[in-house]
């Protein structure tokens, strides 16, 4: 039987506080937050692999430290409002919850945002909700978003995310960049102007639905 409080203790020790991760009201999170609950049984026993864990249906949670770096570099304050993009089983929008005031979880899976629903309701989680739709559309509903985080790989950013940016609002998102390399890019909205920065480089596996439209040539 998997140890999980002494796994999520090594995830910690041994995966996050060696990769410059030094935010404690995250590293708080990630320590008690049991990540095992929001992944399938079958999951569960390596919920807190160095890497990307595969959940089914070909969709994966990013490797712990992937996420934790890019939570930091985005700075989530108690009072910001987030959209999580590919929130999958909800474990993503479960630290957001714990970070922010209130979080959108948005999956293009309906089994998936079920599951998310069920494990927060599970945690006790009350400031955030999993909805269901096109992850490149975003959540116009609920936005502006002072933060918003892109749960995996994706080939650009479209601007119907980066439209829904609050003033001063931030979002990071691994972009592909040459070959299998990708880059995980800092966005932020300042006096309606959207400018990136490329922050560190990450391989987590590609979302769906964010694939660039083919061109004709004539």
């Amino acid at each position: 039987m998997t140890d999980f409080a002494a796994a999520r203790y090594f995830m910690v020790e041994g995966q996050i506080r060696p990769n410059k991760v030094t935010d404690q009201r995250l590293v708080d999170v990630l320590s008690e937050l049991p990540r095992e609950a929001f992944v399938p049984e079958s999951a569960r026993g390596v919920a807190y692999v160095d890497d990307d864990l595969p959940i089914g249906n070909g969709r994966f949670l990013l490797e712990p430290m992937v996420f934790a770096r890019m939570l930091q570099a985005v700075g989530v304050q108690e009072t910001d409002r987030v959209l999580d993009v590919g929130a999958a089983g909800g474990y993503s929008t479960a630290v957001l919850a714990r970070l922010a005031s209130s979080v959108v979880g948005l999956d293009c899976d309906e089994g998936l945002t079920a599951a998310a629903t069920a494990a927060l309701a599970g945690q006790g989680i009350a400031n955030a909700k999993a909805v269901t739709g096109p992850l490149a559309e975003g959540y116009a509903q609920n936005a502006p978003y002072d933060v918003i985080v892109v749960e995996g790989t994706v080939p650009e950013v479209p601007t119907s995310l980066t439209e829904q940016l609050a003033e001063g609002g931030r979002l990071v998102a691994i972009v592909q960049g040459k070959g299998s390399v990708g880059e995980v890019r800092l966005f932020q909205r300042v006096a309606g102007v959207v400018s990136s920065r490329i922050l560190f480089e990450a391989q987590p596996h590609a979302l769906p639905g964010f694939e660039k439209k083919a061109s004709f040539v004539f």
